[in-house]
């Protein structure tokens, strides 16, 4: 039996604008949306899948119309032209930081500006 969080084999019926319907092993219907085909921008649903394709996905829940919604991004390691692009954390942290000691400095120069003037901070 079918539950959310299962790895299923499927296979893909019928190729749409916004995603692909598949059949699962079981004869059951699935459908799969086009944001759940990639971690990249997906414009055409036939450049990841085509009509006929054995697939695995991860099962996430059921659409309105009961069949079971799947899930293709887990099932892919990094997709092509997708490393990192110096997004690690370490680069971030050290981004914050410069950013933070930036900041501190410009209100500093802000207070001196505003004091000089007159005027309370």
């Amino acid at each position: 039996m079918t539950k959310v969080g299962d790895v299923v084999k499927s296979k893909v019926t019928q190729i749409t604008k916004f995603g692909a319907m598949v059949t699962l092993e079981s004869g059951e219907p699935g459908f799969i949306h086009i944001s759940k085909i990639a971690n990249q921008y997906v414009k055409n649903v036939e450049d990841f899948l085509k009509q006929g394709q054995e697939i695995s996905a991860r099962v996430i829940g059921k659409t309105k119309d009961g069949k079971w919604e799947l899930s293709l991004k887990e099932q892919r390691g990094p997709e092509k032209g997708s490393e990192e692009k110096g997004t690690s954390k370490a680069e971030f942290e050290k981004k914050l930081a410069r950013f933070m000691k930036e900041s501190e400095r410009k209100m500093a120069e802000y207070r001196k500006r505003v004091e000089k003037k007159g005027g309370r901070f």
